[in-house]
Formats: structure tokens, C-alpha cells, sequence
């Protein structure tokens, strides 16, 4: 992994970091530079080697320098439970996650849950339908067990969880599209969507330690490719945003946080909003120094491999759907206009063309204030050319996901109306009509590695090239495009931009040092490039070992 021992050096110590290069978007310099840094900011940037007598110097062996990466759009504390709990990603059939199940949970007390993550049925060969509650029987019989999909946006839970959850009288709130039946009606103990996001924040809650073990697992990870700074909806999986801000506060104090973090808060409804408006006095950039209050986050549909969605076509492989809204029209514009009188910034998940729409609709009313609080829409996934026009008035901010199109490239016609194809994922097309992107992972769906995002962005295939010459081609980013998108703008969500995203002087010294430059490889071979040392306000948070 490298060398990752909490915090190395305080901040306020003086550093030059000698012999180095630089990357930044839309420059071509290759010429050798020094770098002063002090109290965590870039103070200086001097042509040449450093000349000087000063002791702290950093030698980069003439190393490619570029701006730290911050990604916009995760689930980090999710990841770090999967270092620390459950794994179930990499199982390959029922028989191997029962086992896996079993041998995880030896000993168990009455009232105990059982709960893994990752797993993916639909790929399992030895059974020949998705599970359900009663496949969840022969691992353990009579237990409350919950357990979530690779992609989290579906859960299987057992019988005995049937049972509470049928006592929740705000689930019967949720979608019903999102509750399977069998063949009498009656929940098969399948769910998806926001019905897996509500029965994640009702059934358990875990403590602040176990959140903060849980993250110190993420963080070497996080700083191994290059992430200085991340937005992050963890609240599910914890179930109260006090706790939240506890577990990352806290280990801010105890100089264990290698990173900026904006703390979104995710609701089900305006009872929801209302109750952290009353609750909480920080709003949007408010916090500490390292963790701040994010977004209010809202889902508008589900998902398209789900066929929950919402589109304005029924889906070509399914045609008796085309997904389900979640809110009314006027239900979202009373959310938007409450979170923007209070000052928060709302970042909506929208995947298909309808609720994209929906989104749009909501932040084109004045009282949204879209332009000043920056609202966001997660994913638009699919488009149409009268949505673009309407984003060019209003410019949103729009957080892409390219790692998606690693996966799902080959399935967009199921999807998809054919006459829609070329407007889903459009990277080039909202930069050309300078509506404002981000790239992302929505880790731990997508790929951490940031490097493999902007690949993915510029070539539009998988890792092994396909398809030929990209998908939808005339979609591709550029580099700069891409590595701007991965620094700059989501500094601007964070309204940093005169203070973080770039190399520059006065910038916060957050940069990575990369052992090629992205300029002199092809674009099939972004992905190849690694990161040797990730800096963080001016200190070293990773270091690739030697051999």
C-alpha cells in the first residue's frame, strides 16, 4: 500500500519540495521548478533548482506535480466498512457466501444482525433466480440479517427482518415499485432504492468508534491514488448525522483525517429537511477547518439497471415501465425552496431523462437561487437535447460518474430509447455548453482510482479498449478537460475555488506526485499512470514503497 502513519508533519512547518515538474490543465510546461510551502498553502513556486540553505527540502527526482483530486460524489464511510466488515464483492457463488456468512458470524447472541456487503446473485451460477428472504433461511435459520448489493441499490433481508420492517409505519411511504412480491403479493424480502436506504437508517445505527475504525481502514486507500478532498453521503450507514459529524470531527483532533470532507445529509421527505433545518445550525461550507456540512441530498428515481429510473420513454428491454419519480413536482419544489432559504446547497439524484427533468424544473424557480447556493444533479445519466438547453440558463452542477461506462457501455440500447443514445453520459457536450461537471466515483460502485475515471472520460471504453474507438466518441473529454473537472470545479462547489483545485501560489497545498506525465502518455495509458506521494495541506499522507 506505501507508507501511511497518520499525519507526519505539522502543518506549520516549512517545506521546499525540490526538482519537480507540473501538470495543469490546459498548460504544456515542462520546464524543472521548487516549491515552498508553509502553514499548509504553496507560498511560493520558483523556476530551477533550490538553491537555498533550507534543512526541510523534498526532493521530487523530477517527478510530475498536479493538483490534489476531489472527488465530489462518494460513500466513503460505506467503503470503510467494507475493509472493515463483510466483504462480499468477491464471492462467487451461494454456496461461497453462505460459507462466507457462516465463517464471518461463528457466534451470535438472539437479538444480533447479520449484515454483508457486495454480493452480486446475478452472477451466481449454482442457483437460478435472484434470492430472497427464504434463501436466506439456509444460512441461518430465524436471524435478522440484511444484506446489500454490489451496486447499493438493492438488499435482500431475511424473515425475521420481514418482520420488523413490517411494523415501520413510514416504510409504507416508500415506492411500492421498490417492495418485490411473490407470486401471493406479499414482500419476498427484496428491495431496492430508497426502500434499501430506509432500511439501512432504521434497523441499525453503529457507534462513533465503529465509524471512525471504519474510515481510519478507507483512508490509506483514499490517499494511495491521489484523493485530498472528497464529498461523501454516509448517513445511511451510521442512521444520525450528529453521530456523523462526531466521528469525522473527532478524528480531525486527533490529527487523523488525511483529508477534506463535506458531510452530506441525506432525507426521505420534507419532514425530514425540516427536522435537520431545526436541528442544525451549520449550513452548507460551515464546520471546521477539515469537515464541513455538504449537500442536502434528495434521490429522485433509481436506477436504470433496476429499470426504476424515471424516463420519459418506456425502457426498450422492459416496455410495460419507465421507471417511477419518487416526489411530485411540487413536492421537490417545496424541499428545494426550504433548503435554499436556509442556505443549502441540494444535490439531487437523477439517472433517467424524466426525473433529469424534474430536477431542472425545480431549480429554474428564482426562489432556488441555483447559481448562487451551485445545486447539483448526481448522475444525469440520460439526457435530450431540450434538457441541455435548459441547464445552459441555469447551469447546475452535474456529477458524472465515467468508471460507469466501464460496466454498463454494452447495456445503454436496453435502456435507452435509440434516438436517446447519443445524449446519455454526455461529458463533451455539457462542457461545450459550458454547463459545469465533475468526475467522480460514487466509490464504492465506481473505480477509486481517479486516473481510471479520466481514462474512462477520454476513451469512453473499458480497461481492455472496448468498444473500439469509444462509445459514443464525440463524447470524449480531454485531458485537461477531465483532470479540471477532477480539481477546479468541485472546488467551486465547496465555494473554494480562489483557494484550492490548482497549483498555485496562496492554494492550499494539496497535490499528488504522479511517476509519468499525463501529457506524454496516449490516452489508453492515463489509466497505467500511479501515484508515487499524495501532500495534503503540506504533508505527505502516502508514499509508494520501493520495489
Amino acid at each position: 500500500m506505501g507508507n501511511f502513519n497518520g499525519i507526519a508533519k505539522r502543518e506549520d512547518e516549512k517545506m521546499i519540495v525540490d526538482n519537480i515538474q507540473f501538470y495543469r490543465p490546459y498548460s504544456n510546461d515542462e520546464a524543472i521548478y521548487h516549491m515552498e510551502i508553509e502553514d499548509g498553502t504553496i507560498t511560493s513556486i520558483t523556476p530551477g533548482r533550490y538553491q537555498g540553505n533550507e534543512e526541510d527540502v523534498h526532493d521530487g527526482k523530477g517527478g510530475i506535480v498536479a493538483a490534489g483530486f476531489n472527488d465530489s460524489h462518494m460513500h466513503l464511510l460505506r467503503y470503510g466498512l467494507l475493509k472493515k466488515e463483510l466483504d462480499l464483492t468477491e464471492v462467487a457463488s451461494w454456496q461461497e457466501m453462505k460459507e462466507a456468512v457462516q465463517n464471518h458470524y461463528k457466534e451470535m447472541e438472539e437479538y444480533d444482525w447479520i449484515f454483508g456487503k457486495g454480493f452480486d446473485d446475478g452472477s451466481f451460477e449454482d442457483i437460478d433466480k435472484l434470492l430472497t428472504a427464504d434463501d436466506l433461511e439456509e444460512i441461518f435459520p430465524d436471524k435478522y440479517m440484511y444484506f446489500m448489493h454490489q451496486d447499493g441499490h438493492e438488499c435482500v433481508i431475511s424473515r425475521k427482518a420481514l418482520e420488523l420492517l413490517k411494523e415501520e409505519e413510514g416504510f409504507k411511504k416508500e415506492p411500492d415499485m421498490f417492495k418485490e412480491t411473490d407470486e401471493h403479493g406479499n414482500w419476498n424480502g427484496r428491495f431496492k432504492d430508497t426502500a434499501v436506504h430506509y432500511i439501512k437508517r432504521h434497523f441499525w445505527g453503529r457507534s462513533v468508534e465503529d465509524a471512525k475504525q471504519a474510515l481510519k481502514k478507507a483512508f490509506p486507500h483514499i490517499s494511495k491514488y491521489g484523493i485530498t478532498s472528497l464529498h461523501t453521503d454516509d448517513l445511511n450507514f451510521i442512521g444520525s448525522y450528529e453521530k456523523l459529524w462526531q466521528a469525522y470531527t473527532e478524528l480531525e483532533s486527533e490529527e487523523k483525517l488525511p483529508i477534506d470532507v463535506h458531510l452530506h445529509h441525506y432525507i426521505f421527505d420534507k419532514n425530514d429537511l425540516d427536522d435537520f433545518i431545526k436541528e442544525n445550525t451549520r449550513r452548507t461550507g460551515d464546520g471546521t477547518k477539515q469537515v464541513k456540512v455538504g449537500a442536502i441530498k434528495i434521490f429522485l428515481d433509481g436506477t436504470q439497471r433496476l429499470h426504476t429510473s424515471a424516463m420519459r420513454n418506456p425502457y426498450p428491454d422492459k416496455p410495460d415501465t419507465d421507471g417511477v419519480l419518487i416526489y411530485s413536482q411540487e413536492q421537490l419544489n417545496s424541499m428545494i425552496k426550504t433548503a435554499a432559504e436556509n442556505n443549502m446547497q441540494v444535490a439531487m439524484h437523477a439517472i433517467g431523462d424524466r426525473a433529469v427533468e424534474q430536477a431542472v424544473s425545480a431549480l429554474e424557480m428564482p426562489e432556488a437561487k441555483t447559481k448562487v447556493l451551485r445545486h447539483r444533479i448526481i448522475h444525469a445519466q440520460c439526457k435530450a437535447p431540450d434538457l441541455i438547453e435548459r441547464m445552459k440558463k441555469i447551469k447546475p452542477y452535474i456529477e458524472t460518474q465515467p468508471s460507469f461506462l466501464m460496466e454498463e457501455w454494452m447495456d445503454k440500447d436496453k435502456w435507452t430509447p435509440e434516438d436517446l443514445l447519443p445524449y446519455c453520459d454526455a461529458f463533451n457536450s455539457l462542457i461545450k455548453s459550458h454547463i459545469p461537471i465533475t468526475l467522480s466515483s460514487d466509490l464504492p460502485i465506481g473505480t477509486i482510482n481517479p486516473l481510471e475515471s479520466i481514462y474512462a472520460a477520454g476513451t469512453r471504453t473499458d480497461l481492455d479498449g472496448n468498444p473500439e474507438g469509444g462509445w459514443m466518441p464525440q463524447e470524449k473529454l480531454s485531458l485537461s478537460d477531465s483532470f479540471h473537472s477532477f480539481t477546479v470545479t468541485p472546488a467551486e462547489l465547496e465555494y473554494q475555488e480562489h483557494a484550492k483545485g490548482k497549483i498555485k501560489e496562496g492554494f492550499q497545498a494539496d497535490f499528488v506526485l504522479l511517476n509519468k506525465n499525463p501529457l506524454k502518455v496516449g490516452d489508453s495509458e492515463i489509466k497505467n499512470i500511479e501515484v508515487e506521494e499524495t501532500w495534503y495541506r503540506g504533508r505527505c499522507v502516502f508514499q509508494k514503497q520501493e520495489g
